[in-house]
């Protein structure tokens, strides 16, 4: 899906193409966004932004998508965008699907986010306990997008995350992105409950948690708020651990 099998994780109101090309020579896929793209979401985004949380809420949610994506595909980076999407409605779905297909890009569903605003109109963590939804969701970005990804987040009482990945598979999904909190384990059980592409997320910092991760069974590992921060230790370790682990050795 990516080389290096590192990715920046969506970061809110902050992950955009300038971040994503900052960090470029570390990573091989940045997972642009959340973006709002339907009224309800966007709605709920605007009332995040009325208490103090950075959102990205452009005049048209389509084409800041298609301009964002393009400026990474674009460049002379070798690196392959993802865009994570909110969405209470499967339409705008389809619409970003096509924009995806344009740039070779990622396209990933947004199941992970909590905050109240967002579970409250259906999306985010909501779509977790709503897997039908989910699947319709998959399904329909998985018409036109060369790739689909789910972000999911351990830890959320009554979803069994390895049944939702069985779930989203057979919809067309490629990949899940889990948020491990602090069930890390929980990517052995998704790993061995399908051949989807793991990335997993979550004080990803060096390289004890990458040898985690990828003994647990991850693909790929991600990386959030220290992507914040390209020239740092935190995304250089990871990089070099993320390097050692995934090279084939030589015959």
């Amino acid at each position: 899906m990516f080389e290096p099998r590192l990715a920046l994780a969506s970061l809110s109101g902050e992950g955009d193409a300038r971040w994503a090309l900052a960090a470029a020579d570390h990573a091989g896929a940045a997972f642009l966004g959340g973006v709002a793209i339907d009224e309800p979401s966007r709605a709920a985004a605007r009332e995040l932004v009325a208490r103090d949380r950075e959102e990205f809420l452009p005049a048209d949610p389509l084409a800041f998508v298609d301009d964002q994506l393009a400026t990474v595909a674009d460049s002379p980076a070798a690196i392959r965008p993802g865009i994570n999407v909110r969405s209470t409605t499967v339409e705008p779905i389809r619409e970003v699907a096509a924009i995806c297909a344009d740039h070779e890009a990622i396209l990933e569903i947004n199941a992970h986010c909590r905050q109240p605003e967002l579970r409250a109109v259906g999306c985010g963590e909501s779509l977790l306990a709503d897997t039908d939804r989910l699947a319709e969701y998959v399904a329909a970005a998985a018409e036109a997008a060369p790739a689909v990804s789910v972000k999911v987040r351990a830890e959320v009482d009554g979803v069994d995350l390895a049944g939702v990945a069985k779930r989203i598979a057979a919809a067309g999904a490629d990949a899940i992105h889990i948020d491990a909190m602090d069930s890390e384990n929980v990517i052995a059980d998704v790993a061995a409950a399908t051949d989807l592409f793991v990335i997993a997320n979550n004080e990803v910092r060096g390289p004890e948690s990458v040898r985690e991760y990828m003994g647990y069974g991850a693909d790929a590992v991600s990386v959030g708020r220290p992507s914040r921060r390209p020239d740092g230790s935190v995304m250089a370790a990871v990089a070099d651990a993320v390097a050692e682990l995934t090279t084939e050795p030589t015959p």
